[in-house]
């Protein structure tokens, strides 16, 4: 595992999902170029490389590759936003930004080390843990897009609770993963099935009951896959 990969690809997660408020995503599709948190955004992607590169200039073609594609990629996305699925967008988008990583990681792949130090271990964990919440939110947030249901329409329920809740449950499936504490991962299941009862008991037809299995089975798919991957290479490292 390289180094600059983990750490590129950290920037990113940083970069896209955690430090990119919602009102900067709508401006940027309603002012495309013109909007100034465009630009902001590439900013705070490289400002996130260079604090992350500790300010190392041997990576200079990172500084330099990584925001200049980001800002042509997301221009690309912005004006394809009204002739192209969003869901299929947002896709080709982040492959798109993770061939770039890729290219630059294979580029540097002699500079990269092969887990001697801890701190690359302590940083795929982070990595890890930002996938599982606020990059996995978004993630399911837009697979699931194309169905709206009642509960959706629910103003009742606390604000964005089923994103604190998703987060909440594949950070738990994430760390009985890597204890290999499968059980406890049905037990989970188990409760969540029987806090869902009411909702689901309540429901006229199918379409409720399959949107939260869908959901349900992307978030903990996704968290039990992220934990097999650390899993696996913790062993390898160490």
């Amino acid at each position: 595992m390289s180094l600059i990969f983990i750490k590129m690809l950290l920037a990113h997660i940083l970069g896209d999902f955690v430090f990119q408020p919602k009102k900067w995503v709508e401006d940027k599709l309603e002012r495309r170029h013109k909007s100034k948190y465009l630009y902001f955004h590439i900013l705070i992607h490289l400002v996130a490389l260079l604090v992350i590169f500790r300010f190392d200039f041997e990576y200079w073609l990172v500084f330099l590759v990584v925001p200049i594609s980001h800002f042509a990629i997301d221009l690309i996305k912005l004006n394809l936003h009204e002739k192209v699925n969003a869901r299929w967008l947002f896709i080709f988008d982040q492959l798109a930004h993770l061939l770039v990583i890729v290219g630059l990681a294979a580029y540097y792949f002699p500079a990269s080390i092969s887990g001697e130090l801890p701190s690359e271990l302590h940083l795929f964990l982070l990595l890890c843990v930002l996938v599982l919440t606020f990059a996995g939110s978004v993630f399911i947030q837009v697979l699931m897009s194309r169905w709206i249901v009642a509960e959706d329409k629910d103003d009742q329920s606390l604000p964005a609770a089923g994103k604190y809740i998703g987060m909440l449950e594949r950070l738990f499936i994430f760390t009985f993963v890597i204890l290999n504490q499968w059980s406890a991962i049905g037990f989970l299941i188990t409760a969540k099935s029987v806090f869902r009862f009411g909702d689901l008991s309540r429901a006229k037809d199918r379409k409720l009951t399959e949107y939260i299995l869908i959901g349900t089975l992307l978030s903990f798919g996704l968290a039990i896959l992220i934990g097999m991957i650390f899993s696996r290479l913790y062993k390898e490292w160490f």
